[in-house]
């Protein structure tokens, strides 16, 4: 039976509610269990999830909704005492902060007047109103939340660029501010290389292979997955570029880019002949053949990260960084084990594994994405777990292991699978201990193979760094030790599973030829916020997720909390007819 609860006027943030999902789902005696804001959105997903009733139709955006399928009414008492006492202990835990928490605009710039960037993480159907908000003071805004519509993304930026400011996002996850670690990032040294690119695993991979090579990182700045889609038209990365360009401390640039569209990829790519800088690119998608002027052209992240390394120690470029031993001991499959399982918590490693397999079995190397399925072809699979559909209404895969272990456990059972290939990223916002969380799973799919006569491989790379906060030597250790064969980068674990199903990717060896003129002149110059966001530490108004307040304090950013609510207790006509008034 369903019983539900409405708390009125009991707010908190979404992250917060999933993983109290995740602890009521554990309670023996509940069947399935819901905790979400009473938005329309949330209650479609009530209503997908077997869970709708008709006390829901009473909860308005700004009202708890726990909603549990249980065949034994006391334990709604339990989960009512589980429920308040997380709240009591986030609300203890929020007395300790050495930040002030505010609940207006007005009231965040009073408290830090210098601020320079707003970081936005509130639901998706609020966040371009918040970021419109953060413009009109003149700052520079950071949009984590997801699920804004594309003609929102284009006004912000087109906004922004002509106030000389600067939009990262929407569904922006990963930056590095002058050495502070932005939302879901690694801990990363400082140094000479500076970084635009497509906001997500893509810069913690290679931000955090740059470190573990020994040379850090002057700023990462997030675009977001569409900045280089026809309609944005890389508004974010130019000018990102052209920040880079104009900081003293960057010696590298650096672009990392989703498949891009056409023309817009090429004028990146003549601003990006006109820098002074020398230049690494990777769009994945693209196998480059050559390196064109002040432009170094990669196919790999790992490969992005080596160039970049090896143009600030001064040494020679190579014309192949793809060279290695990927063979793995062990590896004999029955004859119906031919196939890879990429089960992947982050979209931009997931794409890097569709784009070298793909080219293994000689497809190509361009890739779609389908229900967040970047391959699947012949029994092959690489999905993003990360991806929309597998997110709404539960956590982050690297926030939870809960649906990757149900994959995990698919793949296991599925007789022609010979590898199941996994990325553990680290970091702040990732989950405290992942190997521990998904080896059980991990432990499972294997001893279920060799019950049936099949020897299952697993491979997986971990994404981190020596001092990210989750241990990334113990990281490796608990997946060595439980079997599982461990690279260093995310190309090399794909490399390894396709050598043990027999299969190699075809590198090429990349000349260095002279760039042709850029089509037309380009104004490198920036504005003085533009200045302002680069040369020092930030200042953030952090809109939405308190977690994300973590990072920027350990490192030297200054911070103020908006404890943001939803306007008009999220009714959209009154939110409307207010927002007219103003």
């Amino acid at each position: 039976m369903i019983y539900t609860i409405v708390k009125k006027n009991s707010y908190q943030d979404s992250i917060n509610l999933m993983l109290l999902t995740n602890s009521i789902s554990t309670i023996e005696g509940v069947n399935k269990a819901q905790i979400m804001m009473g938005t329309p959105a949330n209650k479609d997903i009530f209503k997908t999830a077997g869970l709708y009733s008709e006390e829901l139709e009473t909860a308005e955006s700004n009202d708890m909704a726990i909603v549990v399928d249980t065949d034994d009414e006391n334990k709604m008492s339990e989960v009512l005492e589980k429920v308040e006492q997380y709240l009591k202990d986030q609300s203890i835990s929020n007395k300790g902060n050495d930040f002030e928490t505010v609940r207006t605009w007005d009231r965040a710039k009073k408290a830090l007047p210098d601020a320079t960037l707003a970081l936005i993480s509130v639901p998706g159907q609020y966040a371009a109103e918040e970021a419109e908000k953060a413009l009109d003071l003149g700052l520079h805004t950071f949009i984590f939340s997801d699920n804004m519509p594309i003609e929102d993304e284009v006004r912000l930026k087109k906004k922004a660029h002509e106030k000389g400011l600067l939009v990262m996002g929407p569904d922006c996850g990963t930056g590095i501010l002058d050495g502070v670690p932005i939302a879901f990032a690694n801990v990363v040294k400082k140094g000479r290389i500076g970084i635009v690119g497509a906001s997500g695993t893509g810069i913690q991979e290679v931000t955090a292979i740059i470190d573990r090579l020994g040379e850090g990182v002057s700023h990462a700045i997030g675009t977001g997955g569409r900045d280089l889609k026809e309609p944005v038209g890389a508004i974010t990365m130019m000018d990102g570029i052209r920040a880079l360009e104009n900081h003293q401390q960057t010696d590298i640039i650096v672009v990392i880019s989703k498949p891009p569209a056409k023309e817009v990829r090429n004028e990146v790519v003549d601003l990006l002949h006109s820098v002074s800088k020398p230049v690494v690119t990777i769009f994945l998608g693209e196998k480059p053949t050559q390196h064109e002027g002040n432009v170094y052209q990669a196919y790999t992240l790992e490969e992005t990260a080596r160039i970049a390394v090896d143009l600030a120690k001064g040494n020679e470029i190579k014309a192949d960084y793809n060279q290695g031993n990927f063979e793995a001991a062990n590896t004999d499959l029955k004859p119906s084990q031919r196939t890879i399982k990429g089960l992947f918590s982050g979209g931009t490693l997931a794409s890097e594994a569709a784009v070298l397999i793909s080219d293994a079995l000689g497809l190509g190397s361009a890739i779609t994405n389908e229900d967040g399925y970047v391959l699947k072809k012949d029994g092959h699979i690489v999905v993003d777990l990360g991806d929309d559909k597998y997110t709404q209404g539960k956590p982050h895969p690297m926030i939870d292991p809960e649906t990757r272990a149900r994959f995990i456990d698919e793949a296991g059972a599925d007789e022609q699978t010979a590898v199941i290939l996994l990325d553990f990223v680290l970091g702040y916002g990732s989950h405290d201990d992942m190997a521990s969380a998904l080896l059980p799973s991990i432990q499972k799919a294997v001893s279920h193979a060799h019950n049936e006569g099949r020897t299952l491989h697993v491979v997986a790379s971990v994404c981190g760094t020596e001092t990210d906060p989750q241990d990334y030597q113990a990281q490796k250790k608990k997946l060595a030790e439980a079997g599982i064969i461990v690279k260093d980068s995310n190309n090399e674990a794909v490399r390894t599973a396709l050598a043990i199903v027999g299969l190699k990717v075809k590198d090429v060896q990349k000349a260095h030829v002279d760039a042709k003129a850029p089509a037309k002149a380009f104004d490198l110059t920036v504005s003085k916020e533009m200045e302002a966001l680069v040369n020092n530490k930030p200042s953030v108004i952090n809109v939405g997720l308190k977690s994300f307040t973590d990072s920027i304090t350990a490192y030297g950013g200054r911070v103020v909390q908006f404890d943001w609510r939803p306007i008009a207790g999220g009714n959209e006509k009154m939110r409307k007819i207010l927002a007219l008034l103003k």
